[in-house]
């Protein structure tokens, strides 16, 4: 077979590359072929640190009898959601039209050479198997039905691409109409599926929501108070402090967390946090960088601490390239087998403990219990407080602390030498800047020089690499991916918005002009290219994308952040930096657009939410002015604070070409503060407690 996916940049194409099947990437080539010659295409999506998609290539793709169905019947197109995600986003929605089910990787779709799907699914076994249709039989029937049934699939498509425009919102609300009312309404929604019992929402398999727990902080942060009776039990839980911190203690503790080396798993397969599907994504752990953080600074929870520095420590020791930028994801398999690398038998852990070290770290990890894990093998997680094995050993907890971080120390090291699991190694902008943004805030917030520097460096490849300035004919822009000194892709909404929230946020760790120019720049190209200035929003794909049947605006979180939610947000925040009006007009107009359906049905829309929080009670923005030395106890002082509905820029002597929202003079030898919200401004602060009662 031709080995086209051999050049592709992506890990997860490249893993197919020796397939027998006559697989093309996507793109003009392949879609001409089926046009040629009349075939529809076999469209199949995945992502490289997927366990079904594996299992699919070994027991279909690897297989030379299917392989020849494959490429007898269809044009067969491979897809990584995660370079490609406005197709994920298309044929998801296309096949939970289809299905009436929720979809998930690997997807199966059938298309003509339109790009109309007629038929799919997700995984598909090689034989039938717990009622699925054997592949191979499945590639016959939909072949046989494409040629005998084209009148019915013509329909059918039409009638999909009819039911993408209707899901499209229209008719923008008036400002006049804006309330706190879908806030509020959303706290309930997480209050009636909150588990009170093992903390997040719903039941198994159970995700983190990282948005939503934020939402929760903010809220209380900004005064929320928890219902006291005359209502159900759900509505007297709505306490948003608890739901996140609850959730973000059971988190800390469970499986889904790495015991050993830091960093969090997708998700749990169960409701208690214990087993986790073992892939480690970057677009996880960035946002829970914050919320911990966050959770910390409201809390002091030492545990929250815990968590931030050995997930800072883990990115930066795994997932960061040599060059700066992170890397997408660790695999769930390692030689073929699902959480391999991360699992444990007591008598691995023994023999390599001394006799304290193992007394104390069998029952905190649960090695004293009944093994939890397939084949017989136990994934860590905390059984038991440091207290209660202290008091049953005779020890102290400190004494018991020290043996279980020698113990831990040395599984650690044991497990570094096992056949590590995959890691992809493409470079993604948009999951880059929410790493960018978990490692800045989490550096604000613990005064750590080394996790900005990470911060920093990740920005820099990005800007170097990913960052293309343009010239007389071309207009600046980002690509969406690079690999092995490859960045290729046109960038998607996520990539601005999110990189523009990650600069703001990097600006109140460390303000530097440049960052601010990137911003604006940034923020033009959104409002250039994405931006719909008569209905408002803002399309996932810019103006001069490739057209593909559908270009949607996306409005909820799903296991990342909307992309018109960070837009609205991000794009309020530099308005009010840089007093710049179009930036505030476009959030503006996209809060009207959603706004009828966030009245409605406001569960999932957290980013969009928090946005409109903001457009109803501005943010703070505070500028502090003085000499590096002098500003240092007063950042201090603020950094351990959560303030979410205040900005705070600190700005040295040398900055000269500043916005006039920033343009405060400087006093040698002192430190002055303007706190501004909207257009109003205190007069300049220049005591710091006095600074402090006015925010708190």
């Amino acid at each position: 077979m031709p080995k086209r996916l051999a050049r592709e940049t992506s890990p997860y194409l490249q893993q197919h590359a020796g397939n027998p099947v006559d697989w093309y990437a996507w793109g003009e080539e392949a879609l001409q072929a089926a046009r040629e010659q009349d075939k529809p295409i076999l469209l199949s999506i995945g992502y490289s640190a997927c366990h079904w998609c594996h299992v699919m290539a070994h027991e279909s793709f690897e297989d030379a009898d299917v392989a020849a169905l494959m490429n007898r019947h269809f044009i067969n197109v491979k897809v990584d959601r995660e370079e490609r995600p406005d197709l994920d986003q298309i044929y998801q929605l296309a096949h939970q039209m289809m299905s009436q089910r929720p979809g998930g990787w690997p997807l199966t779709m059938f298309l003509t050479p339109g790009q109309e799907p007629f038929f799919g699914g997700t995984y598909f076994p090689k034989t039938p198997r717990h009622g699925l249709p054997g592949f191979a039989d499945l590639l016959e029937r939909v072949a046989q039905f494409y040629h005998a049934e084209r009148a019915q699939i013509v329909k059918q498509g039409e009638a999909i691409v009819a039911g993408f425009r209707r899901m499209q919102p229209e008719n923008p609300a008036q400002q006049a109409e804006f309330s706190a009312r879908p806030i509020e309404r959303a706290l309930e929604r997480l209050a009636e599926s909150f588990d009170a019992r093992y903390g997040g929402f719903g039941q198994a398999p159970k995700f983190p929501h990282p948005t939503d727990l934020e939402l929760c902080l903010r809220r209380h942060a900004r005064g929320a108070k928890p219902r006291e009776g005359g209502g159900s039990q759900a509505e007297e839980e709505v306490d948003p402090l608890r739901m996140a911190v609850y959730t973000l203690g059971r988190m800390a503790v469970g499986g889904i967390y790495d015991q050993l080396g830091g960093g969090f798993c997708r998700y749990s397969v169960d409701a208690y946090w214990l087993i986790p599907h073992f892939e480690k994504m970057l677009y996880d752990n960035g946002p829970l960088l914050s919320c911990y953080s966050d959770a910390w600074a409201l809390t002091r929870d030492p545990l929250f601490a815990e968590v931030v520095e050995e997930t800072a420590a883990w990115t930066m020791r795994e997932m960061q390239s040599p060059e700066g930028g992170y890397y997408s994801s660790l695999d769930a398999d390692s030689e073929h087998e699902e959480g391999k690398f991360y699992v444990w038998t007591p008598q691995q852990a023994r023999a390599l403990l001394d006799d304290d070290e193992y007394a104390v770290c069998a029952p905190f990890y649960g090695l004293d219990q009944s093994a939890n894990f397939e084949g017989g093998h136990w994934h860590l997680h905390v059984a038991r407080g440091l207290e209660e094995i202290a008091a049953s050993l005779g020890k102290t907890a400190a004494e018991c602390g020290a043996l279980l971080a020698r113990a831990r120390a040395k599984l650690l090291a044991a497990r570094a030498a096992r056949v590590r699991p995959g890691r992809d190694e493409k470079i993604l902008t948009s999951w880059n800047a929410l790493m960018i943004t978990g490692m800045a805030r989490a550096a604000r917030v613990f005064a750590r020089s080394e996790w900005l520097a990470s911060a920093r460096t990740a920005l820099e490849f990005v800007r170097a690499r990913l960052w293309r300035e343009g010239g007389d004919a071309t207009r600046p822009r980002l690509l969406a991916t690079c690999k092995d000194g490859h960045a290729h892709l046109n960038a998607y909404l996520d990539d601005y918005a999110y990189l523009l929230a990650a600069l703001i946020e990097l600006m109140q760790t460390d303000f530097q002009q440049r960052d601010l120019d990137f911003a604006e720049a940034l923020a033009e190209v959104l409002l250039q290219q994405f931006d719909d200035p008569g209905q408002g929003g803002f399309f996932f794909t810019s103006h001069d994308h490739e057209q593909l049947i559908h270009r949607p605006k996306p409005m909820h979180d799903n296991a990342t952040p909307s992309g018109n939610g960070m837009a609205a947000f991000a794009l309020q925040r530099l308005g009010h930096i840089t007093g710049e009006v179009r930036y505030l007009d476009a959030a503006a107009r996209t809060l009207r657009l959603f706004y009828p359906t966030l009245d409605q049905y406001p569960g999932g829309c957290a980013s969009l939410l928090m946005a409109l929080e903001e457009a109803l009670e501005p943010p703070r923005v505070v500028v502090l002015r003085g000499g590096q030395a002098q500003m240092l106890e007063w950042r201090r002082a603020l950094d351990r604070m959560f303030l979410p509905a205040t900005l705070v820029l600190a700005l040295s002597p040398g900055e000269s070409k500043l916005p006039p929202p920033l343009d405060k003079p400087f006093t040698p030898g002192a430190v002055n503060a303007w706190v501004c919200q909207g257009v109003s401004c205190l007069a300049p602060v220049d005591n710091l407690d006095q600074l402090l009662g006015v925010l708190k």
